[in-house]
């Protein structure tokens, strides 16, 4: 039987600052309170971790059965390496995914009550929505992991569904300013995920694992990535000259000091797997602008 420690390692939590970040930003933008006084966001909070771990259980469960991970780079996936067998994991799964779910509906009455039916069915299916997508990923025949498409849910759900579905909980209405820094946490995301594949190019390729660093290879993918980090710093610039008020809205400037850094190891990189620490990088960078641009915008 997995230990405690192996289970904590499979649920990944170096990964929780940026899936947390969307929150931040959409929380922050929403509350006319403190957000640590606020069970909503507290709430909120606790879905997307349960998303996200539920996501990384299953894919060390999905790339764990398919072979993918016999030789990956990084941290050790427990299915590959039989410390968990796929039966244990997949029994997990499924219990993270109804905890998470439990959770979810606690946010949705506590954001609509029980009197607005649309809005909790509206939220009730993105969140079934995102319980399907964190699996699907690389578990199934039709993993969109393995055909391309990882970059395009992560933007979806890391970016647009996390900044504008959680200030919509507050607000009860679109703001679709928000569409700009929801697009910065997006862009960001598809940044760290896009790392993750340039580190695993090698080892996905061999495993027909077509992630879209596979279909660009690798110097188109370092082009790509430039073009992410860019673009999201723009857009995250372009929100508060719409709504400016004072210099200090553009203190969340300090956290992508670390970005331009990256962009440098990206560049003169030559070595896929050396890439693995630059995760944590772009990462808590993007937790670090969300903290910033929730304090100062």
């Amino acid at each position: 039987m997995p230990n405690i420690k192996s289970w904590i390692s499979a649920a990944r939590l170096r990964t929780l600052p940026l899936s947390v970040s969307g929150i931040i930003v959409g929380a922050s933008l929403g509350s006319d309170i403190p957000l640590w006084q606020s069970s909503v966001f507290w709430l909120a909070i606790l879905t997307t971790i349960g998303f996200q771990v539920l996501s990384n259980f299953a894919n060390d469960y999905g790339d764990g059965i398919k072979g993918t991970d016999d030789d990956r780079e990084g941290e050790q996936r427990l299915v590959a390496s039989g410390i968990i067998s796929p039966k244990q994991m997949k029994i997990v799964i499924i219990k993270t995914a109804i905890i998470t779910l439990i959770v979810a509906l606690a946010l949705i009455y506590e954001a609509f009550g029980s009197e607005d039916f649309l809005h909790s069915l509206l939220f009730f299916v993105l969140g079934i929505a995102s319980i399907i997508a964190a699996i699907k990923y690389t578990v199934g025949k039709n993993a969109y992991g393995y055909s391309g498409l990882g970059d395009l849910f992560v933007f979806l759900f890391f970016g647009l569904l996390s900044v504008l579905g959680s200030n919509y909980l507050f607000t009860h209405h679109f703001n679709w300013e928000l569409l700009l820094p929801a697009s910065t946490i997006g862009l960001l995301s598809m940044a760290v995920l896009n790392l993750n594949n340039m580190r695993d190019i090698e080892n996905d390729a061999k495993n027909n694992k077509n992630t879209l660093v596979v279909s660009l290879g690798s110097k188109k993918s370092k082009v790509y990535h430039f073009i992410l980090i860019i673009i999201a710093i723009i857009l995250s610039v372009t929100y508060p000259l719409i709504n400016y008020h004072s210099p200090e809205q553009f203190v969340f400037l300090i956290a992508f000091l670390p970005l331009l850094l990256n962009l440098k190891t990206v560049y003169n990189n030559k070595t896929p797997k050396l890439l693995d620490s630059e995760l944590k990088k772009v990462a808590l960078s993007t937790f670090a602008f969300s903290i910033l641009f929730g304090l100062f915008i």
